[in-house]
């Protein structure tokens, strides 16, 4: 149970994070919180979820936590096996967000929306290597290491 707590609460704060992250960028470019959520709806669900309302928008913040409880599970089951995971979570953390960032940037985006991506601009690629890092891979480490030790300590 603890494991599905930890995942649970990591997924929360680094889905949070992450998606206002995305938000404030889409503002800065114009775009409208429910226009960001939606096109997160808009890549398992197709690019008709673009035209959609509110419900596509609400479509859109629950595919982005479901992909986000992945990408938690993976790191907090990983460091189940994989101790030093959670011992350095300062290291291991943003490193894993750059992964999430390399899977995401350079695999699951430009299968999904070829002609926008990969990135090429400089500073839009820092910016998301920095979102990943510190919004999403150190808060998920960090939370999985604050798991383990109330884990250890309990026993």
């Amino acid at each position: 149970m603890k494991t599905a707590r930890t995942i649970l609460l990591a997924t929360l704060v680094a889905g949070t994070l992450d998606i206002l992250a995305a938000i404030i960028q889409g503002l800065t470019n114009g775009a409208a919180p429910a226009a960001v959520l939606r096109s997160v709806a808009a890549g398992p669900l197709g690019d008709g979820a673009l035209a959609g309302g509110a419900g596509m928008a609400a479509a859109g913040l629950l595919i982005h936590f479901a992909i986000m409880a992945v990408i938690v599970a993976v790191f907090v089951l990983a460091a189940e096996r994989i101790p030093a995971l959670v011992r350095r979570p300062l290291f291991w953390g943003p490193l894993y967000g750059l992964a999430v960032w390399a899977v995401m940037y350079l695999i699951v985006l430009p299968l999904r929306w070829p002609g926008s991506f990969p990135l090429t601009d400089p500073a839009r690629i820092a910016w998301a290597i920095a979102f990943h890092t510190l919004l999403v891979g150190l808060p998920i480490a960090l939370i999985a290491a604050g798991g383990r030790r109330k884990s250890a300590l309990a026993s």
